[in-house]
């Protein structure tokens, strides 16, 4: 299995943070129309959860994760209903254990994206550089939707 690396997860960093507003959009429908039915199941969360904070943290991110796995140069096949009626049961079970345990190895090896795990886990809990920080509903239910988005990637790798 391919994995996002420290150095693809930078570059995709570097790229989506210097785009300005027009470029952002334009990666975001490229990526957008790539994974419609991701997206789709990814953006359905803010409405689940009622939480419009965090509807634009689930475009940014989806942008970001994609993009990582672009730099490292990782194709995927569209990811499908199917797919993601599969994946739930077993990622519920896996979510429940991981928050039982606090043990993070359980929630790298189901994704098999442990850098992006780590990642995802470091974003959460560090201060943003104006000292701003999500607070604690947002930033778990952030974790959660991003960690089964990158799990559902991996499964798609070609």
């Amino acid at each position: 299995m391919k994995t996002v690396s420290v150095n693809s997860i930078e570059k995709a960093i570097q790229k989506i943070d210097t785009l300005d507003d027009a470029g952002l959009e334009k990666v975001a429908e490229a990526y957008a129309l790539a994974q419609q039915t991701l997206l789709g199941y990814v953006m359905s969360a803010a409405i689940e959860y009622d939480n419009q904070q965090l509807e634009g943290l689930l475009i940014y991110y989806f942008c970001l994760i994609s993009e990582a796995f672009t730099q490292e140069q990782i194709q995927l096949e569209p990811i499908s209903e199917e797919m993601i009626e599969e994946f739930e049961e077993p990622f519920f079970e896996i979510l429940d254990q991981y928050f039982e345990s606090d043990d993070d190895d359980q929630l790298m090896d189901f994704s098999d994206q442990p850098e992006l795990i780590r990642f995802m886990m470091v974003e959460i809990s560090t201060p943003d550089e104006d000292g701003s920080k999500l607070d604690d509903q947002t930033a778990t239910q952030l974790f959660i939707v991003i960690t089964a988005m990158i799990s559902l990637m991996s499964r798609g790798i070609k």
